[in-house]
């Protein structure tokens, strides 16, 4: 933003724009301070929001510290795609595909999404059939040419959509993640015939076999680019206006970060931007608490999201759905419900208490917040509680409504013929079981115990709800961070440039499948290295790990291994079929060791390591715990049966040492923690509140 001189603080900056919030984190890096900043989301247009809390963040830290500030980097964590993909609000997309298959996309894998529910809907189709046109062509299994392009037809097809209208389109051809030819020349072609199309490619997207899965995210990736590029194109002369130049980095699914324009030319990495970023901050802030067994517990404004960190590695997986949409890519398993603290409380039609999916999001946002929204939130049972302070949030600037909070959980009240205390609770109750039964999801059912693991609460809403959640699934420990409000824009600053690379080769876990891996294997590196130059990354920074998909021959469906690193010999086999039984064993319960196991798809991850924001350890506290207690209010707790004076302790006045008996209330800038009775909460080195009991 400035020149640079001995008055300039050197601030690398980390922004998350949520439905609700946009959570601003700025690490300097003259002194190693780490300071947040919080405001409003803008969903019209969240490049107004993103600037706006990045000027007036950079601006106190100014005021703090009286030096010029130079941003020397922007990491970003989006919901732009995902938002768009939610509301169907992306570009209206061309397929161009092998005559005979326009309607896989349609077709799908004719299996029901909900079994039982005779009223469950598939996503709507994001190409309608007439603009799902066909190509003679076909590709064999085995790479070979069976017929060749017709590129006359193909110059039709692209004349065919720009009348139409149409200026993004997906191609997808049968076998062309074995032979891409095809798929090459007909970029090429539409190129030629219509210049500035937004052009998504199979075996750029997704080069792994599964008809339709590739297919589909092939779809997605292209209905999502020009939604992401008008999004980033905005975004930069915004950053500009207020004087910085840096070149913004975003989010990826896996948790790596990619530069604006890989973003724009493959959005669908980014649908899990933001909680992506939570998870790896998460990853840094769980090891330097001492554990390597997390689980993260993401509430934020409109949704929860939560993962699994298993000595410490996140959780992969390499296809997902995605509100309804497959896409086969890498990404964090991170599991999603709509439960936050928007979300909208209402009565189903057999008069049971429902918490969203429905959120109030930012725009008009709780009922307290007093911009017309009249449908209580879970915000507002919070405040009505007065779990969260009645009269402001964000030290003050932000103020609330309580009664406002109070008629409208009482006129809910009033049809559930309960009093306005219990209806508050019971959105609070209700709120608590549908974040479990996520939990649930990536633990249980993955073979996982959750008792087995720590919780790390955060996002805005997430240290408020964590220890019941926590109570609830008898997890004996809580982990609350420093700034948990804003975890996913530090998780910005504490992320790698990372890509991953993939390669379908169906071969057996033998001596006979030996060549092909290590062909596979080197073809892999050597796109790595090119992404390594291509990004200017040092070699002293390059980090390349292998992994593959495996299954037992006639299996449907894979599980990913690691895969040693050096010659693919006899060793080394043994030790891969003796890792996949083990993770085999974990998922499904049992191992067939008389069966033969197959090898479908060799993955690289390709990692550039970059600076990072170093999460600096505290000397002890000096002075008493109850110097940090600003307040005491009266808090509904259905552990005592109603109202408990309960303290309020600053968290900022909290240092390494302090120990705080429960029912408390620990207050920042950025969320509130409830320390339930029972429980104490300890300040560690890096100032984590640590909850227990």
């Amino acid at each position: 933003m400035t020149v640079q001189d001995e008055t300039t603080l050197k601030l690398r900056v980390g922004v998350d724009s949520g439905g609700t919030f946009t959570d601003v984190c700025m690490f300097d890096e003259t002194h190693g301070e780490i300071h947040v900043w919080k405001v409003s989301s803008t969903p019209q247009d969240p490049s107004l929001g993103i600037a706006g809390g990045i000027e007036q963040g950079v601006t106190e830290v100014a005021k703090a510290t009286g030096q010029k500030i130079d941003v020397v980097y922007f990491g970003h964590g989006t919901t732009v795609a995902t938002n768009a993909l939610i509301v169907g609000r992306g570009a209206e997309t061309g397929l161009i595909t092998t005559k005979g298959f326009r309607d896989v996309l349609e077709l799908r894998r004719q299996k029901r999404d909900s079994l039982y529910d005779i009223q469950t809907q598939k996503p709507r189709i994001l190409v309608t059939r007439d603009k799902r046109l066909e190509v003679s062509e076909r590709v064999r299994f085995d790479g070979s040419i069976h017929t060749a392009l017709d590129e006359e037809e193909v110059r039709a097809a692209a004349r065919k959509l720009k009348e139409q209208g149409i200026s993004t389109v997906a191609v997808c051809f049968l076998f062309s993640f074995i032979e891409p030819a095809h798929e090459k020349r007909v970029k090429e072609i539409l190129a030629e015939e219509m210049p500035g199309a937004f052009v998504s490619i199979s075996h750029e997207v997704a080069p792994e076999f599964r008809e339709y899965e590739r297919l589909s995210t092939t779809v997605v990736n292209a209905y999502l680019g020009p939604i992401m590029k008008s999004y980033l194109s905005k975004l930069q002369p915004r950053l500009a206006e207020i004087g910085i130049d840096a070149h913004p980095h975003l989010t990826q699914s896996n948790g790596g970060v990619i530069s604006s324009e890989v973003a724009q030319n493959f959005p669908a990495r980014t649908v899990l931007s933001g909680p992506a970023a939570g998870v790896i901050g998460a990853l840094s802030v769980g090891g330097l608490a001492g554990f390597d067994n997390v689980i993260t517990f993401d509430m934020g404004g409109t949704s929860t999201d939560v993962s699994l960190i298993d000595r410490g590695r996140p959780q992969m997986s390499n296809d997902a759905i995605v509100h309804g949409y497959p896409l086969k890519l890498p990404m964090l398993d991170i599991h999603t419900v709509g439960a936050g603290g928007g979300s909208i409380a209402h009565i189903d039609a057999g008069g049971l208490l429902k918490v969203g999916p429905r959120s109030a999001a930012a725009d008009p946002g709780p009922v307290c917040y007093g911009r017309g929204n009249e449908e209580p939130t879970v915000t507002d049972a919070n405040v009505v509680l007065q779990v969260l302070n009645p009269t402001h949030l964000l030290n003050g600037r932000m103020k609330i409504d309580q009664a406002r909070a109070k008629a409208a959980i009482g006129r809910l009240a009033d049809k559930l013929g309960l009093g306005v205390m219990e209806t508050a609770q019971g959105i609070i109750s209700v709120v608590i079981a549908n974040m479990a039964k996520a939990i649930r999801v990536i633990s249980v059912e993955r073979g996982y115990d959750p008792r087995d693991y720590v919780m790390l609460g955060f996002g805005g809403a997430g240290p408020i709800h964590a220890a019941r959640l926590a109570r609830e699934l008898d997890i004996p420990r809580l982990v609350i961070p420093k700034y948990p409000g804003i975890m996913c824009a530090l998780g910005l600053l504490l992320t790698d440039l990372r890509t991953n690379l993939s390669l379908t080769r169906l071969l057996p876990l033998s001596t006979d499948g030996v060549p092909g891996m290590e062909s596979g294997f080197a073809g892999l590196e050597e796109r790595g290295q090119d992404w390594f130059a291509q990004e200017e990354i040092p070699e002293a920074r390059r980090s390349l790990l292998r992994s593959v998909d495996m299954r037992y021959g006639g299996q449907g469906y894979e599980l990913t291994v690691p895969c040693p690193a050096g010659p693919i010999d006899a060793d080394a086999l043994v030790k891969l079929r003796a890792e996949f039984e083990r993770i085999h064993k974990q998922v499904y319960g049992y191992i067939a060791a008389e069966e033969p196991v197959q090898i479908t798809t060799l993955r690289i991850e390709a990692v550039g390591l970059v600076p990072k924001a170093d999460l600096k350890a505290y000397p002890p506290a000096t002075g008493p715990v109850e110097a940090a207690v600003t307040a005491h209010r009266e808090v509904w707790l259905p552990e005592t049966g109603g109202f408990t004076n309960c303290p309020i302790y600053d968290r900022a006045l909290l240092g390494p040492g302090h120990t705080i008996a429960g029912p408390a209330i620990i207050d920042q800038m950025d969320s509130t923690t409830l320390v339930l009775p029972g429980q104490t909460a300890t300040v560690d080195t890096h100032l984590n509140l640590i909850l227990e009991g």
